[in-house]
């Protein structure tokens, strides 16, 4: 099993004339760290206008400094949004980041989230799916030699000749980003790679990969001539520390982060509150005083706690086949020091023993896609839920 790291760069109020500064050259030096301590994928988000919960509204920017300061690392756009960015223009990012970092990019692609977003780039939620096929069909001749030209219903592209082109052929891994089960099957049927923007139990994991293999491996119907990438991938919440009691103290960021999502997921499109109108930390710690059970319930699941603790976990999930796991460790208020030494403890004390299977799990992963492991179809009714047993529960809200 391969391990990733996820910046959304959370940033909550109080702010101050140095916060996203620090914040995002904070971020840098974790990610130095990571790729000097043999983590193997970095993901970068894109959001606009999500004021707290993250400020990352140019990945290719902070990918490309990453690039100048990292060797091995993979740089993952997770992801870049294929309807508030023109298919030209994201083919020629993604090929001078490929450039530049040496062949180390992973192009994750999604639609967006929520009409907060969308809206002031003119774009229909209801049409975002539709947006984002389109886009894939017409971006992924872009990455080629030749001249393209594109007539979709939703792009309109004269003959041109898109550069400059990636450093990986035919182009980098492509990935789109899954939030339900039903997502990570369409990943599956379209050969994408999944990004599982999920926190979910090991049971769970294992009935989301047997979908995902059996849709990639049975039903797969590409929307275009791209390089299928048979990979899965599964975020959790971690702090590694000491002891589980140490890890949870410094993990407060990971309830704000769940906190965040429930908030604004159960209004009406995912709709944002007004710009400026809302103060999230003080919400969340309005929330947090007066749920304190299931704030603490919340910091006992995801990858918190100590490195035994990581093990036991990690080897469920191990079972389950996850190709990688991306740990979600900036988050809320978690300190940039708690961070660091998260990541060192981690690769000190629990990565080696999961790298050290990674051969035996492509061996079976090669068994698979060739047919000769059949994996089991699953009931999956039980393991739609996006969020786990633990996971915070607030009442819906109502965007101003």
């Amino acid at each position: 099993m391969k391990f990733g790291i996820f910046y959304e760069l959370q940033l909550p109020r109080p702010w101050h004339a140095d916060s996203e500064y620090n914040l995002y050259h904070n971020a840098l030096h974790q990610l130095e760290l990571a790729d000097r301590l043999g983590y193997d994928y970095a993901w970068e988000v894109e959001h606009h206008f999500l004021e707290e919960y993250s400020h990352s509204s140019a990945p290719e920017v902070f990918l490309a400094a990453a690039a100048q300061r990292t060797k091995q690392i993979r740089l993952g756009h997770g992801i870049f949004q294929l309807t508030t960015n023109h298919p030209a223009k994201l083919a020629a990012k993604v090929a001078a980041l490929d450039l530049i970092s040496d062949g180390r990019v992973e192009f994750g692609m999604g639609e967006s989230a929520s009409v907060t977003e969308l809206g002031p780039f003119d774009v229909n939620f209801d049409d975002k799916r539709a947006i984002f096929e389109d886009a894939v069909r017409c971006i992924t001749p872009m990455f080629g030699d030749a001249p393209v030209e594109y007539h979709g219903p939703y792009h309109d592209f004269p003959l041109r000749n898109v550069v400059p082109k990636p450093r990986q052929k035919p182009h980098p891994p492509m990935w789109t980003a899954c939030s339900q089960l039903e997502t990570i099957q369409y990943a599956g049927e379209k050969g994408f790679g999944a990004l599982g923007f999920q926190f979910v139990s090991s049971d769970a994991a294992r009935a989301w990969v047997h979908a995902y293999y059996n849709a990639f491996t049975k039903r797969r119907a590409p929307l275009a001539d791209y390089q299928p990438n048979p990979n899965i991938a599964l975020v959790s919440m971690f702090m590694c520390a000491e002891t589980d009691e140490e890890a949870q103290r410094k993990a407060d960021g990971a309830t704000f982060f769940q906190f965040c999502l429930r908030y604004y997921g159960q209004s009406q499109d995912r709709e944002r509150p007004a710009a400026g109108s809302v103060n999230m930390w003080e919400l969340y710690n309005d929330w947090k005083r007066a749920n304190p059970e299931s704030a603490a319930a919340a910091l006992r699941g995801g990858l918190i706690g100590s490195p035994e603790t990581l093990r036991r976990k990690l080897r469920k999930f191990e079972e389950s086949h996850i190709d990688q796991v991306i740990l979600l460790n900036q988050a809320g208020m978690n300190t940039h020091e708690d961070i660091c030494s998260s990541l060192e403890l981690f690769a000190k004390e629990v990565m080696p023993e999961f790298h050290a299977n990674i051969p035996a799990h492509e061996a079976w992963k090669a068994g698979v896609l060739s047919g000769e492991i059949q994996l089991e179809e699953i009931e999956t009714e039980a393991f739609k839920q996006r969020y786990g047993a633990k996971a915070l529960n607030i009442q819906p809200v109502k965007a101003a």
